[in-house]
């Protein structure tokens, strides 16, 4: 068998500036013993699809040891692997897999808090107030004659209060749910912990990270109350007022992380930073923080021309004068995927596919999220399947993300479609899908999956993109038009009718173009 076009990882410290990230949510992406649930030895067994797919590296979501309140990301050991997913050996054997084929490996890092299983929270609650144990932990007594109130007005962001009582009376923190405490990072055992774990990940091998909650870590002192807000949901940015998140003392924490990526040259790390103020994202990327931090502008944006170039200017001046590229995201595992909120069916399938195009035209790091390549929707499931804690803590008002996380089909004409060779699966799979399957849109040129493979190729191959700068062209109402400094010319059409499309060469186009126009809700690769 020849040596696959992608076997060899190019030399670079940089490599990240210009990336595709493919985000495995490792739960739902292929399962490889027949358990209903993805793992890593279903990973290995699709990353020859990820190398043909013409993807650049991989995120993987948390595969540590875990009682899964929060799918994972309540992590009761970093430096594991949960055996519902695998083992040490299997994740070796993934990575090794995973550079041969040029595929490098970034996985995620979730420093804000434990599980309320890891032994260092059960020994802080055996130890009792006061100790060392708990100094790790945010724990404070209680308001009130008794204790009994919260030591503060601070909601969790899963909803209800973000304090639980113990037995002796003490309360601790957990922005998130009960079994997600949060650590003390004025606590010099909870960096160092960290850095140990990111060593014990660099040294087998891994190119990077995801942070999540890269906004967290670091809390006021004395954890005052904070302005009382209608809104403080998830992924919700407040500003100042919201006491969580983007505290000053953060920062000190990514310099610690960078000094760790420092050692392992061409090492990388993302920072999920919820901060919607352009001055206040930079700040995550100086040259001694981040290399790259979600922008999620183009994510939160309406299927709308001036909101979308919004998106985009906003996003590209949040990284001017910084060390760092833009870092662009479409879809991921906590928010409903794009082809939904593009209006859902076949609208919202040609839309998405209009907007592969856009993102993937953009200077700098584009992440796509499984299943993007398939024109996944989300699906309405019924409420006894629902697994995300959003649901219950919420009193049953908020769906959570289960929606946007339905495993990915992959071959077949019924449930499950290749995903796993048990009938079911860890949330069901709909009737329907088998024109969507990775296998039914292989070979098919008119699929969504082949618009990412020509896409993604010529982003790799072609010198017309040029620079990490782009160039606003004059457009008429309701598109889009920019050039990059190679030459490439994106063109965007958001409007009702079609357009005539501009001189230059088809490289590629979301629709139908041989007439010479573009239609509504499309996007077409130009160069002269």
């Amino acid at each position: 068998m020849p040596p696959h076009p992608n076997s060899v990882l190019p030399v670079s410290t940089d490599w990240w500036r210009d990336a595709v990230f493919y985000q495995i949510y490792v739960r739902s992406f292929a399962d490889g013993n027949g358990d209903g649930i993805g793992d890593l030895a279903g990973i290995r067994s699709r990353l020859p699809y990820l190398a043909d797919l013409g993807v650049d590296a991989l995120w993987m979501t948390p595969f540590y040891p875990s009682p899964m309140a929060d799918h994972g990301y309540d992590v009761a050991d970093p430096r594991d692997v949960e055996p519902v997913f695998g083992d040490l050996a299997e994740f070796d054997a993934l990575l090794a897999e995973a550079h041969a084929l040029g595929l490098r490996v970034t996985i995620d890092l979730v420093p804000n808090h434990s599980s309320h299983d890891h032994e260092w929270f059960q020994a802080a609650l055996a130890a009792g107030p006061g100790s060392p144990e708990r100094a790790r932990y945010l724990f404070r007594d209680g308001r009130g004659a008794d204790g009994s109130e919260p030591p503060n007005n601070w909601p969790s962001v899963f909803g209800g209060p973000a304090w639980t009582r113990v037995p002796d009376g003490q309360w601790y923190l957990h922005i998130f749910a009960p079994e997600q405490p949060d650590l003390n990072f004025t606590n010099p055992e909870v960096v160092a912990d960290l850095e140990e774990t990111m060593r014990f990940w660099l040294d087998r091998g891994v190119d990077g990270f995801r942070i999540d909650v890269a906004h967290g870590m670091a809390k006021p002192d004395g954890l005052p109350d904070m302005v009382p807000m209608d809104d403080t949901g998830l992924l919700a940015d407040h500003g100042p007022g919201d006491h969580r998140f983007d505290q000053d003392g953060v920062h000190l924490v990514h310099r610690r992380i960078r000094a760790v990526l420092d050692r392992y040259p061409g090492t990388m790390a993302v920072g999920e930073v919820w901060v919607s103020d352009d001055v206040r994202l930079a700040q995550y990327l100086r040259q001694d923080e981040l290399q790259l931090a979600f922008n999620f502008k183009l994510l939160t944006a309406e299927w709308d021309a001036d909101a979308l170039r919004q998106a985009v200017t906003d996003s590209l001046a949040a990284v001017e004068g910084t060390p760092a590229p833009a870092c662009w995201v479409l879809s991921n595992h906590d928010r409903p995927r794009h082809v939904t909120r593009y209006g859902g069916g076949e609208l919202g399938l040609r839309r998405a596919r209009a907007a592969a195009l856009l993102q993937l035209a953009l200077p700098g790091a584009a992440y796509l999220y499984n299943g993007d390549e398939l024109g996944m929707p989300d699906v309405d499931l019924p409420d006894e399947v629902l697994q995300d804690p959003m649901w219950e803590r919420s009193g049953r008002t908020e769906r959570g993300r289960d929606a946007c996380r339905i495993p990915v089909p992959w071959s077949g004409a019924e449930p499950p479609y290749g995903f796993t060779s048990l009938a079911s699966t860890w949330l069901p799979m709909p009737e329907g899908w088998q024109q969507l399957t990775a296998q039914a849109q292989t070979g098919d040129p008119a699929s969504i999956q082949s618009l990412y493979r020509a896409a993604l190729r010529l982003r790799r191959t072609s010198g017309a993109f040029g620079d990490a700068n782009l160039e606003w062209l004059p457009s008429p109402d309701g598109c889009l038009a920019f050039r990059r400094p190679g030459g490439l010319v994106c063109l965007v059409n958001l409007s009702a009718g079609a357009l005539q499309l501009p001189e230059g060469r088809v490289l590629l186009a979301s629709a139908e173009v041989g007439d010479g126009t573009l239609p509504a809700d499309a996007a077409v690769w130009l160069t002269a």
